[in-house]
């Protein structure tokens, strides 16, 4: 038998199932990001009114992405798949963002549409949170593989920004069409990928619980994931806060409208994405600790610098900085995730990590519109960017104990 040839091939396999996994997590990002650029305009052809409107667009979402990411990953790790759940789960996004997109400029009252929002934004994290579950299946580092899922989420970003811009400008329910389009090629492409979870078939060794409480009986079972989890909430808080907030004070500060507001966000999701797998494959040699507490730190001071630079250039760069550090510490972060996970868990853990993370993007909206709202944008600007800061400090001891007692893991340094 040609062991070297059958290397080969089981190594080809590995990569076309991570580019088509990575295909997958892209669609699903940039579906969820082609609304940013212009959430006020569209919150508002539902009927919605002030800053509440955009917020609370948001919010729904997330919110859905919380409650619903535990119960399919519990689901997943139950049954000991993952391809019919994400197809299964984007083409339930699909059919979410095309009942936003109809409903557009109808008389649907817009509580309605928020119903219709949180639907979509439950199936959504389906696809979203087993596709990298799958991608953490796969062999080759845990960084890499993070490292990946973390390119196809930045990419997703950074090319839904600036396109949402430009598709408000042809229609304000453009960029729910494209969503729906893009979901539903997903949904198709995810049931060509085969599964590999670890354990399969072993039904009742997953997780039983769903939700919120996916998060919390990680966090119980296995303390150490409150660590990764708390800056997985901390990071989302801060994207969320762009999301809204930024978007905001780009266009009143500046004058900008939907098209520019995207340029200027992409200026922080373009090197978010394109540098997310080079870094995921240093946390492999470096180590988790590094890439998050460093990361972190600096990341959240450069945020509050956002808030202070007087010009759009200036600003521009200091969100090129943003990215770069956003991509440093997301791979590993998530990473540390899968590192501290038990196999048959896996599913369940990284749900618990996307509703931490969801639940950070739903506090950034909020806290952070309630911020602007009653104490100015830069006050807004100094709460987010400070609240990483601090976790990093705060975080520091316990992530040097998780490095202490790792011995031949990547958790603090390669073997």
């Amino acid at each position: 038998m040609d062991t070297g040839r059958a290397t080969d091939d089981r190594d080809g396999h590995v990569g076309r199932d991570r580019l088509a996994l990575a295909l997958v997590v892209y669609a699903v990002l940039l579906a969820q990001t082609l609304v940013y650029p212009g959430v006020d305009i569209l919150a508002a052809s539902f009927g919605g009114t002030g800053v509440a409107a955009p917020t609370l667009f948001l919010a729904v979402e997330f919110a859905a992405f919380a409650v619903f990411a535990g119960p399919w990953g519990s689901l997943s790790d139950r049954l000991g798949e993952r391809r019919r759940l994400v197809a299964l789960a984007a083409a339930g996004g699909a059919v979410g963002y095309l009942a936003l997109a109809v409903a557009a400029g109808e008389s649907l009252p817009f509580a309605g549409a928020l119903v219709l929002r949180a639907l979509q934004g439950g199936a959504t994290v389906g696809a979203l949170s087993l596709a990298i579950s799958a991608l953490a299946d796969r062999t080759g580092g845990n960084g890499r593989n993070m490292g990946i899922a973390g390119i196809a989420i930045g990419l997703g970003t950074a090319t839904g920004a600036p396109l949402g811009g430009q598709l408000f400008e042809v229609g304000t329910a453009v960029p729910l069409y494209a969503a729906a389009g893009l979901l539903g090629v997903a949904a198709v492409g995810a049931l060509t990928i085969p599964d590999r979870p670890p354990g399969a078939g072993d039904r009742e060794s997953g997780r039983r619980h769903g939700g919120l409480a996916a998060l919390f009986t990680g966090v119980r079972e296995r303390r150490d994931l409150a660590v990764p989890y708390a800056f997985a909430f901390v990071d989302r808080l801060t994207a969320g806060f762009f999301a809204l907030v930024g978007t905001l004070y780009f266009r009143q500060a500046f004058g900008l409208g939907p098209g520019q507001t995207g340029l200027l966000l992409a200026a922080f999701f373009a090197p978010f994405a394109l540098l997310q797998y080079p870094f995921g494959l240093l946390s492999d040699r470096v180590g988790r600790v590094l890439p998050v507490a460093a990361g972190s730190a600096v990341y959240g001071l450069v945020v509050v610098a956002v808030g202070f630079a007087p010009t759009v250039p200036l600003v521009a760069l200091a969100m090129v900085a943003v990215g770069v550090l956003g991509a440093l510490m997301a791979p590993a972060t998530l990473a540390l995730v899968v590192d501290l996970a038990a196999d048959t868990d896996r599913g369940a853990a990284v749900a618990g990590f996307n509703a931490a993370g969801s639940l950070g993007f739903l506090a950034g909206s909020l806290v952070g519109g309630a911020v602007a709202a009653e104490y100015g944008f830069t006050a807004a600007f100094v709460v987010a960017g400070g609240s990483e800061f601090l976790l990093a400090l705060a975080a520091l001891p316990a992530l040097l104990r998780l490095g202490r007692r790792a011995r031949r893991t990547a958790v603090f340094g390669g073997d």
